[in-house]
């Protein structure tokens, strides 16, 4: 009783509550679950209803009459049925795993790459890279989707422009075009403009390795590929998890790129798990009740992944 009425107390429940720790009426884990509880409330507030909400609009039938009507009737799991009976919802899918494979494995490689390089400061290259690293973090996602719209132009952009000039090709190649090459294409500006974000975060994981790891090993004769894989690489695998669990996040929700350079095509090409949900929502016939399905799936998978990249991923250094 005594712990609740701190709490509603505000900050003179706060130095009450540490008085009563103090004399050994509350215990550790006492104090530091009120000394919380202002957070929690703003967690279930900001986040908690927000997830009921769509998982209750998921549940029942959302349309345009309904939303004039302000009524939604019950609709059991029907919008999940529906969902999972249309090929387009598994075509997207297919396309999310794909477009996330590729962007996840190359941002945490070039990640790990490019910090390495920034953190040698006897490489001259380093404080260029210092410098631009951020400028593609900096650019809105839908002014970087038509950048690279006017770059991927099958009849003026650069890109076939430098490869004409290399001699690589001999005809233009409408890259964002092509259904071949089109879900590929969207891969690099996400790449580009995600990858500042991966890179920050291993250049900050290298700096907390102690350097006495490496003059041992380097004393031991060990070589620079067995100094990465006995030491660096070990002591990065808490960052990789957290990198592989936000990057897969972000790219199962990519949309901007998609929406400023295919729109989902060409025809089916691009149609990604986001864009789905984006239009089963938000056009004709404005099915939101399947929309919100489709996003809970999506988060559920999402959520899962998480689990594994920690389970198999992440493992506490001692």
């Amino acid at each position: 009783m005594a712990e609740a009425d701190a709490v509603a107390a505000g900050g003179d429940g706060a130095k009450r509550l540490r008085r009563l720790w103090r004399g050994g009426e509350l215990s550790d884990r006492g104090l530091a679950v009120a000394l919380n509880a202002p957070a929690v409330v703003v967690m279930l507030l900001v986040l908690a209803y927000p997830i009921y909400y769509a998982g209750y609009l998921s549940l029942h039938r959302v349309g345009m009459a309904q939303l004039r009507r302000g009524e939604f009737p019950w609709y059991g799991f029907e919008n999940y049925e529906r969902l999972f009976s249309d090929s387009l919802f598994w075509l997207a899918l297919k396309n999310t795993f794909i477009f996330t494979g590729i962007t996840v494995t190359a941002e945490v490689v070039l990640a790990i790459a490019i910090a390495l390089l920034i953190n040698q400061s006897s490489v001259w290259t380093s404080r260029a890279t210092r410098l631009l690293i951020l400028l593609p973090y900096a650019i809105p996602p839908i002014a970087n989707g038509l950048i690279w719209t006017f770059l991927y132009s099958y009849q003026f952009g650069f890109l076939n422009r430098i490869l004409f000039t290399l001699g690589l090709i001999s005809e233009p190649i409408n890259w964002a075009g092509d259904p071949d090459t089109a879900l590929y294409a969207v891969t690099v500006p996400y790449i580009w403009r995600t990858l500042p974000f991966a890179i920050l975060l291993v250049h900050a994981a290298l700096q907390g390795i102690p350097r006495d790891l490496y003059e041992a090993a380097a004393v031991d004769g060990a070589s620079a590929w067995r100094r990465f894989t006995s030491i660096t690489l070990p002591m990065l695998r808490p960052i990789i998890a957290v990198i592989l669990i936000l990057r897969t996040s972000f790219a199962f929700a990519v949309f901007e790129e998609i929406l400023a350079i295919t729109q989902g095509g060409p025809g089916d090409a691009t149609w990604v798990a986001a864009w789905h949900t984006y239009k089963l929502s938000f056009a004709p016939p404005f099915n939101i009740g399947v929309g919100s399905a489709s996003a809970y799936v999506l988060a559920l998978l999402v959520g899962g992944m998480a689990i594994l990249y920690v389970r198999f991923v992440y493992r506490r250094i001692e």
